[in-house]
């Protein structure tokens, strides 16, 4: 398998990365991978075995070595701010428990259908901003849009800051794009340096807004600190756009990739968007690994792992696995069961945001589809060179121009629709 190269970040661009999990599947589920500063890996490429290690917190670590193949010769560097045992992503139980249990209360149930009614107005003025131009770039003026307002609305960001959460966290997961030219670690400062000073207006002015809500979120005498909520933020900023918009885009290339599912979706709306949203995730899958740590000496499946060594699990491949799909290579918007690991393999990790990512989806792919009825590529979709965020970072597209609806104006400043 010497023709295999999963840091090849230009094969991930080509779309080639495919391939080569196809080959590494039907080989077994883990796999040893070279690293160039002698500090190799495990690749864990199918579902089983992924599952299992996601949600072995015991002898897996998220926070013992960071989240992604980049940390692996950058666990000691000391540059820029590191994140383990802080934010909410490079923390094992019990402190990530604690920490998930205090940000949840921003995300409950109730929140979340408060915010769908706020949001469905916005995806109706998203179209409305376009509809009458009769081409947009779909990333920029479709995909991005209504993420980035829901995360302005949850952190109560002023709507005309919501650019600058979209410049950042493009600047911090383009890292390994040359189209990016912006320093990664100067833009994590910058929205670190903007979430810091929000918190801190929201401590001596309290507003109906969830920041609010965090800074007092208490359970048993039991807060966040300051660093622990600033970090929250961040990861808010950066994995509660960049994901939905990828799953977005991905998913209307899909749909004009294979039109009999456009039509069937647009046939029934209703019946279809449910199991669309989870096969729309499947293939996109926006978060294509995370690493783990070993804890112990342990195995999997057979194969004997050391501690302390590095396991980057491919979601990527894990998501089309044959051995779970009898065809993953076709998009069906119909499939159901969907076991897919778009939002993390279950286990303390499960995605925080999955109920609020799926009624994004939802939201905009009615809006788009219904006024939208003709939209087509105009040119070729421009993809990330990553091999961590399978990011789109352009796609310009053509429709018929129609007319706008102009709702009526919410009136609401930022964060108060989800505080009534």
């Amino acid at each position: 398998m010497s023709d295999i190269d999963l840091l090849d970040h230009d094969r991930f661009q080509r779309g080639e990365h495919h391939e080569m999990f196809t080959q590494l599947r039907a080989e077994g589920p883990i796999h040893w991978h070279e690293h160039p500063d002698g500090k190799g890996f495990w690749s864990i490429v199918k579902h089983a075995e992924l599952t299992e290690i996601n949600r072995d917190t015991d002898r897996f670590s998220s926070e013992t070595g960071g989240i992604s193949i980049d940390n692996i010769h950058e666990d000691d560097s000391g540059e820029g701010i590191d994140q383990r045992g802080l934010n909410m992503l490079f923390t094992d139980p019990p402190k990530h428990t604690r920490y998930r249990r205090l940000v949840s209360k921003g995300f409950t149930p109730r929140m979340i259908g408060l915010l769908e009614q706020y949001l469905t107005h916005r995806s109706v003025v998203i179209v409305d901003n376009v509809i009458e131009r009769g081409e947009c770039d779909f990333v920029e003026d479709l995909a991005a849009e209504l993420p980035l307002q829901a995360i302005a609305e949850i952190m109560g960001v002023p709507t005309e800051d919501r650019n600058l959460l979209f410049e950042w966290s493009n600047t911090m997961i383009g890292m390994d794009d040359p189209d990016y030219t912006e320093d990664p670690k100067a833009a994590a400062m910058q929205l670190y340096a903007y979430a810091n000073e929000l918190a801190k207006k929201r401590a001596v002015d309290p507003q109906d807004d969830i920041i609010t809500k965090l800074i007092n979120a208490e359970i048993d005498g039991d807060r966040l600190n300051e660093f622990e909520l600033d970090m929250f933020m961040l990861l808010l900023s950066v994995a509660g756009n960049e994901t939905t918009r990828t799953a977005t885009s991905h998913g209307m290339m899909a749909l004009l990739a294979y039109p009999e599912q456009r039509e069937l979706l647009v046939s029934d709306l209703d019946k279809y968007m449910p199991t669309a949203v989870d096969e729309i995730v499947r293939w996109a899958t926006p978060v294509m690994h995370f690493r783990r740590t070993a804890l112990v000496d342990t195995e999997v499946s057979g194969t004997k792992m050391s501690e302390g060594d590095r396991i980057v699990m491919w979601h990527v491949s894990a998501n089309r696995d044959e051995d779970v799909w009898a065809d993953p290579f076709t998009f069906d918007i119909t499939r159901d069961p969907n076991p897919h690991i778009g939002f993390g393999a279950g286990g303390a990790h499960y995605c925080l945001g999955a109920n609020l990512a799926k009624m994004e989806l939802k939201l905009i792919f009615t809006e788009i589809l219904r006024r939208l009825p003709d939209l087509a590529l105009a040119a070729e979709p421009q993809i990330l060179r990553s091999n961590f965020i399978a990011g789109v970072k352009s796609m310009p597209v053509t429709f018929t121009p129609g007319d706008r609806v102009d709702p009526e104006p919410y009136t609401k400043k930022p964060g108060e629709i989800v505080n009534q």
